[in-house]
């Protein structure tokens, strides 16, 4: 028992330490191809805001792993359409969503750039123009976050993928 709660704890722990670098998860796609300004824009859809980043392709255009980790999910979601959940560093979920096809499978451990799906309009973007919709959520809130925007309380969740692609981008 002492051995799987000493192995339990530096699962976590390491967890925790791996450093997260990220690479933009759509090939050949640059800060250019998607808008700025659009993590937790109100209203967005049905949802209200939007909790993540639409990065625009070409239908078909291979959605690269933006960092290691393991596929949690795999799946259709009303919303999403056909999506994806990455566990990575810090214990952060990936979220991918919109894809035409998926290329993992539930516990498949990823590297970071590899093809993990294709670039589509499923779910609620059936109207859109093919792309990714990318989230980053954290299981460690972030209380700070918190404040009277619409569907504030859950910003402690949601990390802003824009701004840690345009640093990741920034130390290349």
């Amino acid at each position: 028992m002492y051995f799987l709660l000493v192995t339990l704890f530096h699962i976590l722990l390491a967890g925790f330490t791996t450093p997260e670098i990220l690479i933009i998860p759509v090939k050949g796609a640059t800060t250019a191809d998607w808008n700025h300004e659009t993590f937790w824009y109100h209203p967005w859809g049905t949802k209200g805001v939007h909790d993540g980043i639409d990065i625009f392709a070409d239908r078909g255009t291979p959605v690269l792993a933006a960092t290691s980790g393991f596929v949690m999910v795999t799946g259709k979601a009303s919303l999403g359409g056909n999506i994806i959940f990455v566990a990575g560093p810090k214990w952060r979920l990936h979220y991918y969503a919109h894809l035409d096809t998926i290329e993992v499978q539930i516990g498949e451990y990823v590297r970071q750039g590899q093809t993990i799906a294709r670039v589509g309009n499923s779910g609620s973007a059936e109207n859109s123009p093919p792309h990714l919709h990318y989230s980053i959520l954290t299981l460690v809130p972030y209380p700070h976050r918190w404040d009277d925007a619409p569907m504030g309380a859950l910003k402690m969740l949601f990390l802003n993928p824009h701004q840690r692609l345009m640093d990741a981008v920034g130390k290349e």
